[in-house]
């Protein structure tokens, strides 16, 4: 599954990339080439004035039946992991980091944001974890998978709102925003680093994919094909990508295998030379591995056996 990834393009960025129409982002995000669960996003998504959307802003009551009203396409915050609105404990989101293409749709857990809240969640590239031989002993050698031309990708992502029923509606925290990421099957060249991938959307798709009335799944479910564009690559990185306290553009720095060890600051697959940057046969639309759900605290495990979400 995915668990890592990197965003790192300014606000303004994202406003032409996406052509954001309506900006509620009422505080810049740094740049983070460490992003893992629980930790705030952007996210695009399309809405309109109306229900919970509208009363984060201004207030209202719950339900409202009015139809929707300005929709529009919006860059907001949110934070990763899905908490379903009928959660009683919002702790649930960091167990569901990402949502199986095959099953989105009939999950309890995603199904009814599949049908009506889907967003795109801008990403530079992210990372997998890929088990190497060295010393006798086994260790994950990080990899980063970007485009061949450095262009955004788009994740495929669901959204949902969980209403704090300890605040009062006009709270600013009277409703948490929460994602999730969709994941597909990866091509077989990504397979040899993990068999999952984050499943990236076509530009051209972007409306289709982030339409509120387009709420047939059988019409949504054949944006998720993979998308024909000029395909991925990836190189190997160092270790501290394994801590969730380290960040900075220095995480996607090409690792030199030459040297070997750990990856700190060198290290990788026994027996190769030199920084090794490849394509991966999928396409911007397929998916990224399926990383086990990063903890929230400082170190990231990819060792540990129990995948965070099986969605």
């Amino acid at each position: 599954m995915c668990g890592r990834y990197a965003s790192a393009r300014k606000r303004q960025d994202l406003f032409e990339e996406f052509r954001i129409e309506r900006d509620l982002v009422t505080n810049d995000l740094e740049p983070d080439y460490n992003v893992a669960p629980t930790k705030p996003v952007y996210a695009v998504l399309t809405r309109g004035e109306r229900g919970p959307a509208a009363r984060d802003r201004k207030g209202g009551q719950a339900g409202s039946a009015e139809p929707a009203k300005d929709v529009a396409r919006e860059l907001r915050v949110v934070r990763w992991g899905l908490v379903p609105s009928w959660a009683k404990d919002p702790a649930i989101g960091s167990r569901m980091i990402n949502a199986r293409v095959e099953t989105v749709d009939s999950k309890p857990s995603f199904r009814s944001a599949f049908a009506k809240r889907r967003c795109l969640l801008p990403a530079d590239g992210f990372y997998e974890w890929i088990k190497v031989e060295q010393d006798g002993k086994t260790r994950k050698q990080p990899y980063y998978i970007h485009r061949a031309d450095d262009g955004e990708l788009a994740f495929a992502g669901l959204y949902e709102l969980w209403r704090d029923k300890s605040q009062p509606d006009d709270h600013p925290r009277a409703w948490l925003w929460t994602t999730v990421i969709i994941t597909t099957t990866a091509p077989d060249e990504a397979g040899r680093i993990h068999d999952r991938m984050p499943m990236v959307i076509d530009s051209a798709r972007w409306g289709d994919w982030l339409d509120p009335a387009n709420s047939n799944p059988a019409n949504v479910h054949p944006l998720l094909l993979p998308a024909a564009a000029s395909g991925l690559v990836s190189y190997p990185v160092g270790t501290d990508v394994n801590y969730v306290r380290n960040n900075g553009p220095g995480l996607i720095k090409p690792l030199d295998l030459s040297t070997g060890g750990t990856g700190h600051a060198a290290g990788g697959l026994p027996g190769q030379r030199g920084p090794r940057t490849g394509p991966i046969g999928g396409q911007p639309g397929q998916a990224l591995a399926e990383d086990r759900p990063a903890r929230t605290r400082n170190r990231y495990r990819p060792s540990d056996s129990a995948p965070l979400s099986l969605f």
